[in-house]
């Protein structure tokens, strides 16, 4: 079995399937702390406390998904996510505790309950994905594969075989029975971003140029809260469970004008309004109230800004944060593809509908992730090495991409400008552009200035694009 990327959902799903007597090659671009998982700062979302149920947490879930969440895909993260927590216990993740011994739960934006469990406060990514690749490089069944590109996926008699790569000492293919891509999102395309460098839809490259379908691709969360910053910490993501203990967000007349724990695209777009309305760049994240010591990863950036916390509010304002859409799957991960997986934020099973709920992603990263371990290693051996497919490119976007995603699929877009999208060069861009143009509505993440309501014909309905580039909408259950 072979795992592409070595954020929380590859490094779980490789020592899933370890577990079960598997052989996995973990193929990672860069080192196993330099995902993005890695610098994560919310927490997982668990109905863990004595007066929640995984039934609240999927009513929540729904809610924020806008009408577009897949229930069944809803309720296999709400079921199984408490267990998932348990789980990582187990493999030694250790998780903030309360005063009287339990796991500390915080509250975030469109939770009904505190079902959020952090670990190091605001640097829970970093703990998890730490605790876990060291456990991947130690275990017997697991080869580590660092600083190794996955150019293409293999595909033979319409399986996918395995993959194509190149290392520091040349170029390798790796045959498996499952081939599993873990390899993140794709929100550093957009010109302001909470995200590293590197997460530019590189897996949904790979996944298409295989024939796979990809879905959702118009839904883009950005989150409300990044630095706003002339220096290179800007865009340097502010966690919303700051707001969750007291943190509020200030109009340039000092006023509060929305309601901080509402839905992240409810306060992405009220900011967004403001900041239109009143020329400024940013608006203010009040966190005097607030006990930075709970947020340290935070209070060290804010010093290198020059911001006290305890005394100064911070410029703020949306940065693209996190990909709704990516590889089509199933509940365990399948792509249309025999043989391929996706899992993570490259993946797509329709759970988050068009706005993702707080900290449900690292809850997806852990739940899908061993469902696909559990499928993947079931696959039937390669017979015959499949044909390596178009090869990925591996630069990075231009200047001048990111710059148009910004401005013509960021958090307002209209036809005029997706069109124009459509020729860029960067092939994920264009793919972006195709999705948004064929949802004529605004839903959640996805607001076009041309079609300014929901229509509720689109209600369930996932944009698929397919391998031929053709659109087509289906009801997911």
């Amino acid at each position: 079995m072979t795992v592409v990327g070595a954020g929380a959902a590859g490094l779980f799903c490789a020592l899933a399937a370890a577990r079960e007597g598997a052989r996995v090659a973990l193929v990672s671009r860069s080192p196993l702390d330099g995902s993005a998982s890695y610098w994560a700062q919310g927490g997982i979302a668990a109905a863990l406390a004595v007066d929640d149920s995984p039934e609240r947490h999927a009513q929540d879930t729904l809610a924020a998904g806008r009408g577009a969440a897949r229930p069944s895909a809803v309720n296999v993260l709400c079921e199984d996510s408490p267990r998932r927590v348990r789980e990582l216990q187990a493999l030694g993740v250790r998780f903030d505790g309360d005063r009287r011994g339990g796991l500390a739960l915080g509250l975030e934006g469109g939770h009904s309950e505190r079902r959020i469990v952090h670990a190091g406060g605001s640097a829970t990514g970093r703990r998890i994905t730490r605790q876990l690749a060291a456990l991947a490089a130690t275990h017997e069944r697991i080869e580590v594969l660092e600083r190794t590109t996955v150019t293409a996926l293999e595909v033979g008699d319409g399986r996918c075989t395995g993959v194509t790569a190149t290392a520091e000492d040349g170029a390798l293919a790796i045959a498996s029975r499952g081939t599993v891509l873990a390899t993140g999102g794709s929100a550093a395309l957009w010109a302001r971003t909470t995200n590293p460098p590197g997460a530019v839809g590189v897996g949904l490259a790979l996944a298409h140029a295989a024939g796979a379908d990809l879905a959702d691709l118009e839904f883009i969360q950005f989150h409300p809260t990044a630095l706003v910053s002339d220096g290179p910490r800007d865009g340097f993501l502010i966690t919303e469970a700051v707001r969750g203990e007291g943190a509020t967000l200030l109009d340039p007349s000092g006023e509060r004008f929305v309601d901080e724990l509402a839905p992240r695209d409810e306060v992405a777009l009220a900011i967004e309004a403001k900041l239109r309305e009143s020329g400024e760049r940013a608006v203010a994240l009040d966190m005097r109230e607030v006990d930075i010591a709970r947020f340290p990863n935070i209070g060290e950036a804010l010093a290198e800004e020059g911001i006290d916390p305890s005394t100064d509010t911070i410029p703020v304002a949306p940065a693209a944060h996190y990909t709704m859409g990516g590889v089509a799957t199933d509940l365990d991960g399948r792509a249309s593809v025999p043989g391929l997986y996706a899992v993570g934020e490259c993946a797509c099973t329709g759970l988050h509908g068009a706005n993702r709920l707080a900290s449900n992603s690292l809850a997806e990263c852990f739940v899908f992730a061993g469902r696909a371990a559990a499928a993947a290693r079931h696959e039937p051996r390669p017979e015959d090495r499949g044909a390596a497919g178009e090869a990925t490119p591996t630069a990075q976007p231009s200047q001048a991409t990111r710059d148009a995603l910004w401005r013509h699929a960021g958090l307002r877009r209209s036809a005029d400008g997706l069109m124009d999208l459509t020729g860029d060069e960067f092939p994920v861009a264009r793919l972006v552009a195709a999705g948004c143009l064929a949802r004529e509505e605004s839903r959640g993440a996805h607001q076009r200035t041309d079609f300014p309501e929901p229509d509720p014909a689109l209600d369930g309905r996932h944009v698929v694009v397919g391998a031929d580039g053709e659109v087509r909408l289906e009801e997911w259950r």
